[in-house]
């Protein structure tokens, strides 16, 4: 089985920008996988796992945002700047960072290469707080907060889900 561990945010993590937010929510879970995993590859099998498919399919029911491997793909390799539900706030060659359609949530994707042709898959979000109408205090949201033991779940389903994706496409051929 694959360790999903969580952790600190790395310190040059374009998710770090959230952590400072006091009223913010952060995670980050990190794997390794025993082999080189281009940034690129790894962002690809994410999003095309079968459980990220039925996420992608939900959305696209539910907000009428539909998505395709191919263009999970081309998000990878930098060519589109939004897929599905989510649009680029920012990239860097080992990370990427989306924001949701509506501004409340990030998920990010960093990948880092060791000299021991290890590769450290990372995976993180954030929830944005919004103004409360009647208090006027910044906070998460009843939703938000309900969600996030199954949001906890499901960030490591989804990574693990991405390394035995990897991990199959690194078999070796007869």
């Amino acid at each position: 089985m694959v360790a999903i561990q969580t952790c600190e945010l790395p310190r040059d993590a374009l998710l770090r920008r959230y952590l400072d937010d006091r009223d913010a929510y952060t995670d980050c879970y990190v794997t390794e996988l025993a082999r080189p995993v281009p940034h690129a590859e790894y962002v690809a099998a994410f999003y095309t796992t079968a459980v990220f498919k039925l996420e992608r399919w939900l959305l696209s029911w539910l907000v009428a945002r539909p998505s395709t491997d191919a263009q999970a793909r081309s998000l990878a390799c930098g060519e589109l700047e939004s897929f599905a539900a989510w649009n680029v706030e920012a990239r860097a060659p080992d990370q990427l960072l989306l924001a949701d359609f509506r501004g409340r949530t990030r998920s990010w994707l960093m990948s880092t290469a060791s000299r021991a042709h290890t590769t450290k898959l990372y995976f993180g979000s954030a929830v944005v707080p919004v103004v409360d109408k009647q208090s006027g205090q910044r906070q998460l949201g009843s939703s938000y907060r309900l969600l996030l033991g199954f949001h906890r779940l499901y960030s490591r389903v989804l990574l693990r889900a991405a390394v035995k994706r990897l991990e199959r496409s690194n078999l070796p051929t007869a």
